[in-house]
């Protein structure tokens, strides 16, 4: 779409040669102006207007190909620069050629610049040059570029970019209201803070009238009730104490404990507490010598370990042995009392098949002992790490060693070899695991007694979080 301007539509209608001019012409010369007006010139090509452009400062406009000119196009057969409008003196002159076509809006009317060479008179470029006032206007056709212009007033002068009165003021213009209020209400609650955390507001405090009200307060406080005491059972006769028997005599019978009364608390005298603990002394007795020195039941007890051998140990150690009187006695002959090892008269060997004791003192006392072993434990050696106390709680271990030895002798007396123990110690010097290896005829039993033995160990924590202790163990039998 072709945009035209108002000097355009005028200018295309009308008829060559001059006409009166229109009336925004004369509204234009009846506007009184307030200096002299500059000149505002719009380009158009193909159509578009590609630029528009006010003269402010009055001075010459140049078209051509150079590109110190203001407006730069090519074609219409026109010089490198070319003074299209000329400024001479206060007054600006059309410089036109033979090949540029336009129509303009003088004072006389509208003319077209084919008619106006006549009139126009030669210029200093070569071509015509005719005079325009302030109210002129018009169409240039130079090729393929039309130049419209016209004189209109110049722009106001825009003002200088100043900074806000704010800025510029500085610190001479204060907003005092706001100041003071702001400084007002930072001291109102900076005062309140510090009252809070201070202790004018605390009343006074008198300790030593404090202190006399508080023993005044003990004093007046009830003595505590009297603390109630068992009463203590009258002593009974049978705990008087008894002149000890010769060994030859045979226990006397146990007293029965009279029932208490009903609605009375029952008490057990020391008598009685001796006399059930020898009574429980005598039938696990009889019950071990009920064993048969070569019957399976023995061979269970000692192989598995169901009767524990503290309880052996404690049967010989003890005063009452097997009675020869009493509910649990074997009826043994003779004078009876405590069986004595390798003592002679009244003893286990005078049992004979049938059950029948044999006379005081037959047979000869003779002690059998099975194969004993012992377990070397040789020196050992730390690996992934350092362990203080590894040496010694190795050292600690040769007793269990030599148990589990004992315990497989037993069950064969062959057996003999080595076994190579590896420990894992934890960073708090609990095992964490135990492997072993074993040459020999060592069997199963002795080597998962050995593990389990190793593993029990506790070590001091190694230095590097873990460690493996090397301990080479040896089984001789003695």
């Amino acid at each position: 779409m072709t945009q035209q301007s108002p000097l355009s539509s005028n200018t295309e209608g009308a008829a060559s040669g001059p006409q009166p001019a229109g009336n925004m012409t004369a509204v234009m010369r009846a506007v009184a102006s307030s200096g002299p007006k500059v000149l505002r010139i719009g380009l158009i090509q193909g159509g578009r207007v590609v630029e528009e452009r006010i003269i402010k400062q009055r001075t010459s406009v140049t078209i051509g190909s150079n590109e110190k000119n203001m407006f730069v196009i090519s074609g219409g057969d026109l010089p490198a620069s070319f003074r299209l409008f000329e400024l001479v003196g206060s007054d600006y002159y059309l410089n036109f050629t033979p090949g540029m076509k336009g129509r303009l809006a003088l004072p006389t009317g509208l003319s077209d610049l084919n008619n106006l060479r006549g009139q126009a008179k030669a210029g200093s470029q070569g071509g015509h040059q005719i005079q325009l006032t302030e109210d002129s206007r018009g169409k240039i056709v130079v090729g393929d570029t039309t130049f419209l212009f016209q004189f209109v007033a110049p722009p106001p002068i825009q003002p200088r970019p100043q900074l806000p009165v704010s800025v510029t003021r500085g610190a001479t213009s204060v907003d005092w209201p706001t100041t003071v209020i702001a400084a007002f209400s930072f001291l109102v609650h900076f005062c309140a803070i510090g009252s809070i955390y201070s202790d004018w507001l605390d009343p006074v405090v008198d300790y030593d009238v404090n202190v006399s009200g508080l023993v005044e307060q003990v004093k007046s406080l009830p003595a505590p009730p009297p603390v109630e005491e068992p009463e203590q059972p009258a002593p009974d006769k049978a705990e008087a104490p008894k002149a000890e028997a010769p060994k030859a005599e045979a226990p006397k019978p146990t007293p029965k404990p009279t029932p208490a009364p009903a609605g009375q608390k029952e008490h057990v005298t020391k008598a009685q507490v001796a006399a059930i603990s020898n009574e429980l002394q005598s039938l696990e007795m009889a019950t071990l010598a009920a064993l048969s020195s070569a019957g399976p039941a023995t061979a269970n007890v000692l192989r598995s370990g169901e009767v524990p051998t503290s309880a052996l140990d404690a049967a010989a150690a003890s005063e009452a042995g097997v009675s020869a009187a009493g509910p649990g006695g074997l009826k043994l002959g003779g004078a009876g009392g405590t069986v004595r090892p390798g003592a002679t008269g009244g003893g286990l060997a005078s049992i004979g098949a049938t059950g029948k004791s044999t006379a005081a003192g037959s047979g000869a006392a003779q002690q059998v002992k099975g194969p004993r072993g012992s377990a070397d434990v040789g020196s050992a050696s730390v690996a992934g790490g350092s362990v203080s106390d590894a040496s010694r709680v190795v050292a600690q271990m040769r007793a269990g060693f030599r148990a589990c030895y004992n315990r497989g002798l037993a069950e064969n007396p062959d057996i003999e070899g080595k076994i190579a123990l590896s420990i894992k110690v934890g960073p708090t010097g609990q095992v964490s695991g135990v492997s072993a290896t074993k040459t020999g005829n060592i069997p199963d039993s002795v080597l998962e007694c050995v593990k389990s033995r190793a593993n029990s160990a506790n070590f001091s924590p190694p230095q590097g979080g873990a460690a493996v202790v090397q301990v080479p163990v040896s089984f001789v039998k003695q």
